[in-house]
């Protein structure tokens, strides 16, 4: 799209649009879903944790904190990215870039979400389940967002250390605030986990990307390299998840799981290197790695030492 493109698309928008949301549009900006799967990564690290004895008082204060702080992130990346965001036909529509809300109410709203879900966390939980909260947003908000993600291919990987916090928030907040060996193979799970869940996502998107002007790995390396880096990160994922039977902290019902969906999530990364059809296979793997993180999740919840 030329810039003279871009500019009448968003005056029509503004046009058509008073600034005004309405309030799902608001709700929008929170990203919901994603706030939900951060949640469920939360809840696995508090039950690790707290060795399957969560104080209830504390899991719910944790949830609500970590929501908020998530939702805070998800706020201020709808505001950072409206400019880019109005390029890509996948996101145009959304609440700012259409001009449905205005970016200062995003921009307030994003702050005071993370402001009180971090003074929750701090005040009511502990200490370090806020720090870890507090690094998660800073990493994901402006490092991530305002420059990993506008100028290396390296985003998705070191973007990966945000999406890898909530499970650390949780770990602090059901074992008293001591982060130990157990939390940090925990954190490195799900930041392994990332490139073979995020990089599929990149192939399936990857003229939206190229449009936006964004450097995915896809768009710069092409999909030979994706493909290699899922398969690399996939193999090194695999191994460091059966660590925590390994150091006693989950049981053979969770080394089960992690064997079984490890070993398949393993398969189709290598699937991808002879496929013919790459979208297909990509989107069959992003839809895996959702039910491999769900699983291991549960794994987690149901079986600790």
């Amino acid at each position: 799209m030329t810039m003279q493109g871009m500019a009448e698309k968003r005056l029509r928008r503004e046009e058509a649009h008073d600034g005004t949301g309405k309030w799902r549009d608001y709700i929008s900006l929170m990203k919901l879903g994603i706030t939900a799967a951060n949640l469920m990564a939360t809840v696995a690290g508090l039950w690790m944790g707290a060795h399957g004895h969560p104080v209830w008082r504390t899991v719910v204060l944790t949830l609500i904190g970590t929501a908020l702080v998530v939702a805070s992130g998800a706020t201020l990346n709808n505001f950072v990215d409206r400019d880019i965001d109005i390029r890509m036909e996948r996101t145009s529509g959304r609440a700012l870039p259409s001009g449905k809300v205005q970016p200062v109410a995003a921009l307030v709203i994003g702050l005071v979400l993370g402001a009180v879900g971090l003074a929750l966390l701090a005040g009511w939980v502990n200490g370090v389940a806020a720090a870890c909260a507090f690094v998660g947003l800073v990493m994901y908000a402006y490092i991530y967002t305002v420059w990993l993600k506008r100028t290396t291919t390296l985003s998705t990987v070191l973007g990966g250390l945000a999406g890898a916090m909530p499970p650390l928030v949780g770990y602090a907040a059901g074992s008293g605030g001591h982060l130990d060996l157990v939390a940090w193979v925990v954190f490195s799970i799900f930041f392994l986990w990332q490139p073979p869940h995020f990089l599929p996502l990149a192939m399936k998107r990857v003229e939206d990307y190229r449009a936006a002007g964004i450097p995915m790995l896809p768009v710069v390396r092409g999909y030979t390299e994706t493909k290699w880096q899922i398969l690399v990160y996939t193999a090194a994922m695999v191994p460091v998840s059966l660590l925590l039977y390994a150091l006693r902290a989950a049981g053979v019902i969770y080394l089960l799981v992690a064997v079984v969906l490890g070993v398949i999530f393993l398969w189709r990364a290598v699937q991808g290197l002879f496929t013919k059809d790459d979208l297909a296979w990509a989107n069959r793997l992003f839809g895996f790695s959702l039910v491999y993180l769900t699983g291991m999740c549960l794994a987690m919840i149901v079986n600790p030492l």
